[in-house]
């Protein structure tokens, strides 16, 4: 099954490409602008001098935000899923060539290695705690109303940050929305960047909507997160090829933004605690494994709780 008819997201994409006034911040790689993709796309950047095309085509860190750009904002009717072009992609390039490589090591896990084979290997934009606390507060700032966090972080995942749960915490003051990557390396357990009730995690499907094994969960990802694709997603990809199929959390995020970026879009007045009730299935289970795994997203299961709040108010 497509990605976009497993999540139930396609009901919601005739309705609308999306409300120019929703704006998605993207704290990730800098984006190939000159992709034929992108020419009628409603991109901006935090500071005018980030609004630039990738120095290097064919980077990592360009080919990773021109990638999680395309499930978002590439034009629609070509190879990307192209979620809500007419929503406004902020840009907030961060970790530009720093991206860690995964490939599976010989328990079928991912690692993070110099070794292995590239092309089956998962990237992952690396980065500083604090680098990523002042790129949220900047993007806030900037008028994003969903920020989509698909990257890594080079500290230890048990590291607990002040710094970047203040930056949670103002982002919910402001009423900005934030999903993250849930991570790549197949844990089970905590992990600093998802620590914080505002933030929706994203773990990795198939295309059948079965866990992927290098997906991270925890009990933080399976009762406030979601399920999502993350198995083979095609999307813009930068230097000579023009598409190309990756997979990982970090594309399995853009699935949940664009979502709630499409149902912002409808649903104008909505707030941000509804719109992150309405697409959140919260489980239920407790004491099992169901409790650490979350619940695939129902884009139109979104749509109708928030059609019955909006009636009934």
């Amino acid at each position: 099954m497509d990605p976009l008819t497993l999540i139930k997201l396609r009901s919601l994409m005739q309705i609308t490409e999306g409300d120019p006034n929703v704006t998605i911040g993207l704290i990730d790689g800098p984006i190939d602008l000159n992709h034929p993709a992108f020419e009628s796309s409603k991109i901006k950047a935090v500071r005018e001098s980030q609004m630039i095309e990738c120095k290097t085509a064919d980077s990592l860190a360009c080919r990773h935000g021109t990638f999680v750009s395309g499930i978002l904002c590439s034009k629609r009717g070509l190879s990307a899923p192209a979620i809500c072009p007419g929503c406004t992609l902020l840009l907030r390039p961060i970790f530009l060539d720093k991206l860690k490589l995964y490939t599976k090591n010989n328990t079928n896990k991912y690692s993070n290695t110099k070794r292995g084979n590239q092309d089956n290997g998962l990237y992952l934009p690396a980065g500083s705690l604090e680098e990523l606390s002042e790129a949220i507060l900047e993007t806030v700032d900037s008028g994003a109303n969903i920020i989509n966090l698909s990257l890594g972080l080079s500290n230890s995942s048990l590291t607990f940050h002040s710094k970047v749960q203040e930056a949670y915490d103002y982002a919910r003051k402001k009423n900005v929305i934030i999903v993250a990557a849930a991570g790549n390396l197949g844990n089970i357990g905590g992990l600093s960047l998802i620590e914080n009730e505002w933030v929706i995690p994203v773990a990795s499907c198939d295309e059948f909507g079965k866990l992927n094994l290098f997906s991270n969960i925890g009990n933080s990802i399976g009762t406030r997160g979601l399920l999502s694709p993350g198995t083979n997603i095609t999307s813009t990809y930068s230097g000579k090829a023009l598409y190309t199929q990756m997979s990982g959390t970090s594309f399995a995020a853009p699935f949940v933004t664009g979502a709630l970026a499409l149902l912002w879009s409808i649903f104008s007045k909505a707030s941000a605690d509804q719109l992150v009730y309405s697409i959140r299935n919260r489980n239920s289970f407790k004491n099992n494994i169901r409790s650490i795994i979350p619940k695939l997203l129902n884009a139109e299961d979104a749509f109708y709780k928030l059609r019955n709040i909006h009636t009934n108010s």
